[in-house]
């Protein structure tokens, strides 16, 4: 494993839609276990390939209840809605709300190609729509609905309140 850079709003790259993953080999297998070496040690809870310049339909994510990987991800069915505050490893130190959907139903693959399908509600759903908006080059700035500014970040971290910031 190996820790890669984190490309940052600048990089064109974030603004190209990636491609579909055909092959699930080794270098696959590597590019995800570094995607999330990489998460890890950036303290983020979500990463996406196009993050670490490489376009691929592939993410990263762990909100604390273990690492998830999907593969070529979309978004099945979704309902409901909820704004809340988000950051990105690539767009560091602005924060925003964000309007996201509830509930997301994801069908995507995992690392050997084999078809994973997950249900997902709060946090989780944010994370997985975040991630899979970079797949198609938009970043949550794109969507926020009002910044945010740091104090009103700490405040919220000193109630405990978890946020998709990274």
């Amino acid at each position: 494993m190996a820790l890669r850079k984190i490309r940052t709003y600048e990089d064109e790259i974030l603004r190209k839609k990636s491609k579909t993953v055909e092959k699930f080999d080794k270098r696959l297998h590597d590019l995800l276990d570094d995607m999330k070496e990489t998460m890890y040690e950036a303290n983020g809870i979500g990463l996406a390939a196009p993050q670490v310049g490489i376009l691929k339909r592939a993410i990263v994510i762990d909100i604390g209840d273990g690492a998830i990987e999907i593969v070529n991800p979309i978004v099945e069915h979704s309902e409901g809605t909820q704004i809340d505050i988000e950051g990105c490893l690539s767009v560091p130190n602005v924060w925003g709300e964000v309007e996201r959907p509830k509930k997301v139903t994801v069908k995507g693959q995992n690392r050997y190609g084999e078809e994973i399908v997950i249900e997902a509600e709060d946090l989780l759903a944010r994370a997985l729509c975040h991630e899979i908006d970079h797949l198609d080059g938009v970043l949550f700035i794109d969507k926020v609905i009002r910044f945010v500014t740091e104090e009103e970040i700490e405040e919220r971290r000193s109630k405990g309140q978890k946020m998709d910031l990274e």
